[in-house]
């Protein structure tokens, strides 16, 4: 009896055996560790907020059942958690599944890239490893669990805030271009200037403005006078008469000018205005037939044959004959006669100046003793001139209180709350601004950084785009962008030529280690402490031992808290046993 029951027993081992053999599962198991994997990227990598891997696996020959399906599931490990990754099916070369082929005699190979998953912080610290299990029909066992890849690298996380906002300018002028013009008529063939001419509505303008410039210290360029004579009557005598018209003119102006400005009276307080009686202050020009502004008069006229007129002076290019043929016109010559040429015998008085506005110093001093006595563009010119953030801020809401309807006011605020970190009380006076000056392309950059700070990349990159036109600002913001959302190539390209940490940072994300590192030499920020830890990571993506420690010293050096980011940090996987790496990270 025990004889039999030991035979039994034989047997069913026996058949297990047969039947495991059969199905070829255990020698799939036990040759598990010849089965090799290449994983790229490795270490795993952060790519647009997202990790994902691609694997490559390579099963030697007779191994592999003829009839199995094998199911790989990649799982990313990490401190507290894991996350599987989606799986990969293999099938055997007489298998009926879907899957991709592993044959039993010759082996095989297979490719498998992976889905995206969001990256976590906790996966910075991380190990990918597979896991396998094979089935036929309804047995099935397990491989051992590998690991194949570190990670995560997460350089990009590197990516500094150095957005670009837009100050929006003042027009304040040093010094103000001033003018004005005036004229004086004169009777047919006649040169001597009326009295009534000098007491026209034009005249006394132009005289008050003398008088008003001269007490507000304008600075007086020469006066320009042009004289003319009607196209009517013989060139010569008009020659003659615009010339003396000129003369006439300066001697009726100096003559003011001596007793009106200048007066022997000193009790007058009428201001010095001397360059007016001197006769090298005056400029002439004249003009014997003013054909150019018969036509001009004729043009803006409500003549009948205003047309037929118009048609001669095409039509003929001298004098006389034009003369000639609208005279002809005899009624019509009549109107010309009476409403036409009475207004082209005349003088142009110009006169220009320069008006001196407040010095810098006299700003400076304004805005603290009388505010309100400054105009919008003196207060936003007078914010210029410190380079302390909190009297700037003082100034723009000083001018933002008394002039609220300019935008700029508002946007400026906004400004200096964005150079000190201020988001929401930013992003209040952008919107401020906005609603003063719709579709403006400075508040819309400026609002497209609130939107980036505050997580939104799309809603950002959306009113980046509508930016363009206030320069390349909103072009270098875009880059930051690109930069999160993985396109390297894009990023480079956006930030152009600046020469900055993120440009730096773009370089080394797209590949290019040397040109990383000599941007950063060129950088405004290169003895910045992040400037030599992303130096120490393009030397470890070089291989260059000596470039990793002589930079990553320096960073710690100069910041303390790059010592644990360094320690973790999976750019440098290959160098932690480096004995300098350790004494700097441990």
């Amino acid at each position: 009896m025990k004889n039999q029951t030991f035979k039994s027993l034989s047997l069913a081992v026996a058949t297990v055996v047969a039947f495991s053999g059969c199905n070829g599962l255990g020698k799939l198991v036990k040759n598990a560790d010849k089965i090799t994997y290449k994983v790229t990227p490795d270490p795993m990598q952060m790519h647009g907020d997202s990790v994902g891997v691609s694997i490559s696996g390579t099963y030697p020959a007779k191994i592999f059942p003829k009839k199995a399906t094998v199911t790989v599931t990649p799982y990313i490990k990490y401190a507290g958690g894991e996350k599987a990754l989606k799986p990969v099916v293999l099938v055997g070369e007489k298998s009926d599944a879907k899957g991709q082929k592993i044959s039993n005699s010759k082996g095989g190979s297979f490719n498998y890239t992976s889905d995206k998953v969001a990256y976590m912080p906790e996966m910075k610290v991380a190990t990918l490893e597979l896991r396998a299990t094979g089935a036929v029909k309804s047995k099935s066992k397990d491989l051992p669990a590998k690991k194949v890849a570190d990670g995560t690298i997460i350089t990009p996380l590197l990516v500094r805030n150095d957005e670009k906002p837009l100050m929006a300018k003042d027009n304040f002028q040093k010094t103000i271009p001033r003018s004005i013009s005036a004229s004086m008529y004169f009777v047919i063939n006649q040169s001597q200037v009326r009295a009534t001419e000098l007491k026209s509505d034009e005249m006394k303008a132009f005289k008050d403005f003398i008088t008003k410039g001269t007490a507000k210290n304008y600075a007086f360029k020469p006066m320009n006078i042009s004289a003319y004579a009607s196209p009517d009557g013989e060139l010569a005598i008009n020659s003659h008469l615009a010339e003396d018209r000129a003369k006439e003119t300066v001697k009726s102006l100096m003559d003011w000018a001596d007793d009106k400005l200048n007066p022997k009276d000193k009790k007058d307080k009428t201001v010095n205005f001397a360059p007016g009686t001197a006769k090298e202050y005056y400029n002439t020009v004249t003009t014997a037939e003013d054909w150019d502004g018969f036509k001009k008069a004729m043009e803006a006229s409500s003549l009948k044959d205003k047309d037929l007129i118009l048609r001669v002076l095409s039509m003929y290019p001298d004098g006389p004959t034009r003369q000639k043929e609208i005279k002809n016109l005899a009624k019509t010559w009549v109107e010309v006669a009476d409403k036409i040429l009475p207004r082209l015998r005349r003088s142009v008085l110009t006169l220009n100046a320069d008006e001196n506005s407040r010095t810098d110093a006299q700003i400076t001093a304004a805005l603290t003793a009388s505010p309100d006595s400054l105009s919008v563009e003196e207060m936003l010119y007078g914010a210029t001139l410190t380079n302390d953030l909190n009297t700037k801020l003082s100034i723009y809401k000083t001018a933002e209180a008394k002039y609220g309807q300019d935008w700029r006011c508002a946007n400026n605020v906004g400004y200096i709350y964005i150079m000190q970190n201020k988001l929401n009380d930013a992003e209040a006076e952008f919107k401020k601004a906005d609603g003063l000056s719709a579709n403006n392309p400075i508040v819309k950059n400026n609002l497209g950084i609130c939107a980036r700070w505050k997580g939104d990349r799309k809603a950002a990159m959306d009113l980046y785009k509508s930016a363009t036109a206030a320069g390349t600002e909103p072009t270098y913001n875009m880059g930051i962008i690109e930069i999160q959302n993985g396109n390297y190539a894009a990023a480079v390209s956006d930030f152009g030529t600046n020469q900055t940490f993120n440009m730096a940072l773009a370089t080394l994300l797209n590949g290019n280690n040397e040109g990383a590192m000599a941007t950063i030499d060129n950088s405004p920020t290169k003895e910045d402490a992040i400037s030599f830890y992303l130096k120490a990571v393009a030397s470890a993506r070089q291989g260059k031992a000596e470039g990793v420690v002589n930079n990553l010293r320096t960073a710690i050096q100069k910041d303390g808290s790059l010592k644990a980011m360094a320690k973790d940090d999976a750019e440098f996987i290959k160098f932690r046993d480096n004995a300098d790496f350790k004494g700097m990270t441990n």
